[in-house]
């Protein structure tokens, strides 16, 4: 591992005033020193922001919560308010890692953890991200876990977070401070899809630094769930992933939220699914036909079409599960 320095912060203005040029923040760490090791992340310092006030859970005035960035995942997990009112995060936090992971974890490490694709992972291979201009090699490889949306010639990448779905699903806004001062970004902007520069993952700025996520009040988040495929019971990425909320009256849809995880080099908010569903009925047919008005844009490789339809089936069954349609 190449050597860095270590600079631990206290306050958010000395960690934004210690992140120069060379330098990253370090949370949880449990991607950053993965990375770190593998040679795919080489840092000149690392700015250590475990101290800082950011590991609370409050409620905002006028409904919601606002998460502290420092807040651990399996802490998120197990909060009174998220189990109660949105249990579709609770549920996409438990889905992912081991608890020993979780319980290192942060909320605005999840958010930036990098994607698994294989080729990124290892130095000696090709890969635009990593060394723009080099290739994707992905696309006639090892390609069955990656993008079937929003992908480019440059890179078929996906993000491995589960919460990320969940708070795409939930229209949470991450606030980010830096040295341009304060903004909020909503999460499904956060993320880049690769186009022509993959060696972008996000919007996030030069020396800036997610403090906190918040999520706005959302009456049927209450109605919600989270439903992942993978290869191992345990302890694995996601192959596919939905995040769903529903609200529903007299057997008709009348409001739904939903994103896909595992598809895309962002979690990717399922809008024409959700524009198909409002005011259909809440059948299983209605269901898997939203599905396939948003998956008519997928464009899949020789050994990654089976996500069709393992999305198309998840979104019915997690949507008929919430509306009691087929119980």
């Amino acid at each position: 591992m190449k050597t860095f320095a270590y600079t631990p912060a206290t306050d958010v203005e000395s960690a934004l005033a210690a992140c120069t040029e060379g330098a990253t923040f370090l949370a949880g760490g449990t991607n950053l020193v993965d990375l770190m090791k593998l040679g795919v992340a080489t840092p000149d310092a690392l700015v250590d922001i475990n101290r800082l006030p950011l590991r609370d859970v409050t409620e905002l005035p006028g409904g919601g919560l606002r998460i502290g960035a420092g807040v651990r995942n399996s802490d998120l997990a197990a909060h009174p308010l998220v189990r109660r009112d949105c249990p579709v995060l609770s549920q996409a936090l438990l889905a992912g890692a081991s608890g020993q992971l979780r319980n290192m974890a942060t909320t605005g490490g999840n958010l930036l953890q990098r994607t698994r694709c294989a080729y990124f992972m290892d130095m000696t291979k090709p890969c635009n991200k990593h060394a723009p201009g080099s290739g994707c090699p992905a696309r006639e490889g090892d390609h069955r876990n990656l993008a079937i949306l929003g992908a480019s010639e440059h890179c078929i990448a996906t993000h491995p977070s589960d919460m990320a779905v969940a708070l795409a699903a939930l229209d949470a806004t991450v606030r980010i401070t830096g040295p341009a001062g304060e903004r909020g970004v909503p999460v499904t902007e956060l993320h880049r899809l690769p186009g022509d520069t993959p060696q972008d993952d996000t919007v996030l700025r030069p020396g800036e630094l997610i403090t906190a996520v918040d999520l706005p009040p959302l009456s049927f988040a209450r109605v919600s769930a989270y439903r992942k495929a993978r290869d191992r019971a345990s302890f694995a990425f996601a192959v596919g992933s939905v995040a769903a909320a529903v609200a529903a009256e007299d057997g008709v849809v009348t409001d739904v939220r939903l994103a896909f995880g595992a598809v895309a080099h962002r979690p990717w908010r399922a809008y024409a699914a959700e524009q198909a569903l409002r005011g259909r009925p809440a059948t299983r047919q209605e269901f898997l036909a939203a599905a396939d008005a948003e998956l008519a844009a997928a464009v899949c490789l020789r050994d990654n079409a089976y996500k069709v339809p393992l999305i198309r089936n998840l979104v019915s069954a997690t949507l008929a599960r919430l509306t009691g349609e087929g119980a």
